[in-house]
């Protein structure tokens, strides 16, 4: 027999546990939150479809904790002090979706039989309960679930319990202390769309570990110690939309790492050692749109590296120790034609360092580039030093030519008889006019023009 509605919200009203407050509008849901509640009610409305118990001080759930509450959708557990979860605890609840029970951080240990009976369950919460491990056979009856949340606990290797679960769509296994993935951890997981790995110790990955994961879309990756990755790591990923590799140690992009990735669309590689891309890393990534690429020690980014380029909608390359030679001049280029990428400051060579590579000059002489470090006349600062060596060889060089000319004019004096005696009004060599006298005068308007142009005052004493 089906009660009215309102027969219904009558009951859940009347039978309210009296630290709690009960809710008379669609459904019957229960609200123990923030009661200071040490111990379980003897009962709650048999009518109950929610019940909220979280940040309470509830240590400990005997069998059967909740009676029989074929109505109970959801169970909200989290932020207690619960220890230990007596087997066949949530005996009673039949048609239970969700169950929450985060933040339970003296929860260590799991019984097999800790879920029995929650034949129905879709979602379920152990996040930060310092677990270490959990029973392979914890989750045989909950073949219904889909979205499992143990991220921030203690786990050494992914819980095998996860293996087989062919209706997994949703994996948190961020922030525990995962050493490695082994080629059967994620085995049989054939419609997990979110893999969430971050924040792990995670050093190796074996060969195809991730080959069951044809539906997996988002795959985080990102802030753990991977030198290397296997040759083909995501063979056969052909849907995943996002993979995040930042945070890591990898020093370079294998060519055969993407290739079967033609749907990604978001990809993270800063926070890397990465000097070097291998040649076609990215061919295959033709759904891309964003590629991160900052905070590594790339000095050169080779044109070949991205062809076909027409893919990337934003590409970020701050933070890298960027060589602006000839060999950036198309990413300059495509800088300024896409207005796609910005921010990429220069490291080197010194006549441009710090500038951002969008304000380099390059030059061409009969069509061929030349470095900013030979000609970048618009951009690098004048080296005054430079000038004035420069200037004080154009001197030595005039006066050498001036001394030269007077030895040859009285070598051929002497051969034909020409040359004066100083008491015939030549005067003398120790009173003769010297190379500089004859020279400065002529040199003199150059010097305060170039003096004025560079501000530099130039030393004339060694010339």
């Amino acid at each position: 027999m089906v009660l009215p509605h309102g027969i219904i919200l009558w009951a859940c009203s009347s039978s309210c546990p009296t630290s709690c407050m009960c809710t008379q509008e669609k459904i019957c849901t229960v609200l123990c939150d923030r009661a200071n509640i040490a111990e379980l009610p003897r009962e709650f409305p048999c009518e109950a479809s929610s019940i909220n118990l979280e940040k309470n001080s509830l240590k400990f759930l005997s069998e059967r904790a909740f009676g029989t509450l074929p109505s109970l959708k959801s169970l909200f557990l989290d932020h207690n002090n619960i220890s230990f979860i007596t087997p066949g605890a949530f005996k009673g609840l039949p048609n239970l979706l969700e169950l929450t029970m985060a933040h339970n951080e003296y929860i260590r240990y799991l019984h097999t039989r800790t879920f029995t009976s929650l034949k129905r369950l879709v979602r379920l919460d152990l996040s930060g309960c310092n677990l270490f491990s959990m029973p392979d056979r914890i989750f045989l009856e909950q073949t219904c679930l889909r979205e499992l949340f143990c991220f921030q606990n203690n786990f050494r290797r992914i819980p095998s319990a996860i293996r087989g679960m062919e209706n997994l769509t949703h994996v948190y296994l961020e922030r525990n202390k995962i050493e490695a993935v082994a080629y059967n951890s994620l085995l049989g997981l054939r419609n997990l769309k979110y893999l969430n790995l971050q924040e792990n110790r995670i050093s190796v990955i074996h060969e195809e570990a991730f080959k069951d994961l044809r539906q997996l879309q988002n795959f985080y990756l990102n802030d753990n110690l991977l030198v290397d990755l296997p040759r083909k790591s995501f063979k056969g990923l052909c849907h995943l939309k996002m993979l995040n590799l930042g945070g890591n140690l990898l020093a370079n992009i294998s060519n055969t790492w993407f290739g079967d990735l033609v749907e990604l669309e978001v990809l993270y590689l800063d926070r890397n050692c990465l000097s070097f891309i291998d040649k076609g890393a990215f061919e295959n990534l033709t759904s891309l749109v964003t590629l991160h690429l900052n905070s590594n020690k790339l000095t050169t980014l080779p044109f070949p590296v991205f062809q076909p380029i027409y893919f990337i909608g934003h590409l970020y390359l701050f933070r890298n120790p960027w060589e602006c030679n000839c060999e950036l001049e198309w990413l300059k280029e495509w800088m300024e034609n896409y207005k796609l990428v910005r921010d990429i400051p220069c490291a080197s060579p010194p006549s441009v360092a710090g500038l951002d590579l969008s304000k380099v000059q390059y030059a061409r002489v009969n069509g061929t580039c030349i470095d900013p470090a030979e000609f970048n006349l618009t951009t690098a600062v004048p080296d005054y030093s430079t000038t004035q060596s420069k200037f004080n060889s154009l001197i030595s060089k005039l006066m050498n030519q001036e001394l030269r000319e007077e030895v040859r004019n009285f070598t051929e004096g002497q051969r034909n008889g020409t040359v004066l005696e100083p008491a015939e009004g030549q005067v003398s060599a120790a009173h003769r006019p010297s190379s500089v006298g004859l020279v400065l005068p002529l040199l003199l308007p150059l010097l305060f023009l170039i003096q004025a142009q560079t501000g530099c005052l130039l030393d004339l004493t060694n010339a």
